[in-house]
């Protein structure tokens, strides 16, 4: 029976945490996008984040947050969240689910703990600024 089901890989959507200005903090902040490099629109996105990881040999994590979009064009970019600056060095994981058409598609990415830095940073497709992608 397991055999008999498909899923479908997840391919030209991925992640990218960008560093933008932030007047609420006064200082640069670092916000996660979802890039959608396909031709296809991504209907019913649901994307569920949470960080977790060993802090001071203690084990933390932080609560999940959920975000939903009803449509992500084709070669767009929709802004998830800001990242605090205190769970930059836990593991930063978000799930995305999406339909494209009436096939469902689902795919975790994690950012490692403190690998949402400076020294990481490569032009993101679609957005043409610096940042932290994971595929």
């Amino acid at each position: 029976m397991k055999k008999d089901i498909i899923i479908p890989e997840v391919e030209n959507v991925f992640l990218a945490a960008v560093q933008e200005w932030s007047d609420d903090f006064m200082e640069k902040v670092w916000y996660v996008y979802l890039i959608n490099d396909s031709d296809f629109q991504l209907d019913g996105v649901m994307v569920v984040s949470k960080a977790f990881g060993t802090l001071d040999g203690e084990m933390k994590k932080t609560s999940l947050l959920r975000h939903a979009f009803v449509e992500i064009p084709p070669v767009s970019v929709e802004k998830i969240e800001m990242v605090e600056k205190s769970v930059l060095a836990l593991n930063n994981e978000f799930t995305i689910t999406f339909f494209i058409g009436n096939t469902l598609y689902d795919k975790k990415f994690i950012f490692k703990a403190n690998s949402i830095n400076d020294n990481e940073m490569e032009e993101v497709p679609l957005l043409f600024v610096d940042g932290v992608m994971v595929k």
